[in-house]
């Protein structure tokens, strides 16, 4: 199996904090967000993970060179962005047709079942079912779960299960054919080249696929959602219980990073401090700090500091 993750995008939505870093490597719960994404698939032994770069691909390579536990990995840059089912693209030539593709967004933070991917016979794309179909594109399904069509934005309700961005592609060579055919015939959606596209066609081919459950679908898209998902996940990389600092009261859940100083502070809940931070007359509550950052004589709440 090789695992895709396209990482181009340039996080207008998240700026200032995506100025010199792409959104996929902004800290959340004292990981980055590429960190949370590979770590949760790495049980799977892909063969390979290919990494679709774009805005500030020089970053992405120099964090690539420190998680060589990863194992073998490669980046390819999407220079002029057209669409996902471009960027899926861009990774193919490097996918045998029998080889077995797993394709993660890499902006999105999820809690789902990729176990079931060891042993599937079919393609699987993993859903969570909404409210309000309408802003997503959806799968429709049959009795047993098969997918009979996907429809995006749908504006009469045909299903609820939203299509949050985990793709398992066991029908390689047809991905490659139907994505070949959309970009030869310059066949494009909102002016790109769409991924849901090359699936549907998949699917009227008679390729098989099925829905695979998402538990949590964790957005990291706004400054507001990316707090609410460090919330969340500090759940599993909470290690408040090990600190202990002179005069300090902490609230768990909280990330306490390397070589942090605190004194005389109130820190917690939800809150992420990164390495080597310097904190001290203060009292924090849902807040991210990066690495190196000194906080004085201050009182914050739902903030994150970067600078």
């Amino acid at each position: 199996m090789k695992i895709v993750l396209p990482v181009a995008g340039n996080g207008l939505r998240l700026r200032p904090y995506t100025e010199n870093v792409p959104k996929c490597l902004l800290p959340v719960a004292g990981k980055t967000i590429l960190d949370w994404i590979v770590e949760d698939s790495l049980f799977l032994k892909p063969s390979e993970t290919v990494f679709i770069t774009g805005y500030k691909a020089e970053v992405v390579d120099d964090f690539l060179e420190t998680r060589k536990d990863w194992g073998k990995t490669r980046t390819v840059v999407q220079s002029n962005p057209q669409g996902l089912g471009e960027a899926i693209s861009l990774a193919l030539p490097y996918v045998e047709d029998g080889e077995p593709l797993l394709i993660i967004l890499g902006d999105t933070l999820f809690e789902a079942d990729l176990t079931v991917l060891e042993n599937a016979q079919d393609n699987i794309l993993y859903t969570y079912k909404v409210e309000d179909p309408r802003r997503f594109g959806v799968a429709v399904t049959d009795s047993t779960g098969r997918i009979e069509r996907l429809v995006e934005k749908p504006q009469e309700f045909v299903s609820d299960e939203a299509i949050v961005g985990i793709y398992y592609i066991k029908d390689t060579k047809v991905l490659k054919e139907s994505l070949k055919y959309l970009m030869d015939n310059n066949i494009r959606t909102k002016n790109e080249f769409q991924l849901t596209d090359a699936l549907e066609m998949m699917i009227q081919k008679g390729c098989k696929f099925r829905t695979a459950p998402v538990t949590k679908w964790l957005d990291c898209g706004l400054a507001e959602t990316l707090l609410e998902t460090n919330a969340i996940v500090l759940n599993r990389n909470d290690n408040s219980a090990e600190a202990s600092f002179e005069g300090c009261e902490i609230i768990a859940p909280c990330y306490i990073g390397k070589d942090v100083q605190l004194s005389n502070c109130k820190i917690g809940p939800n809150v992420s401090i990164g390495d080597g931070c310097i904190i001290e007359n203060s009292s924090l509550q849902d807040v991210v700090v990066w690495d190196g950052i000194k906080i004085s004589d201050k009182k914050l709440d739902n903030v994150i500091i970067h600078e």
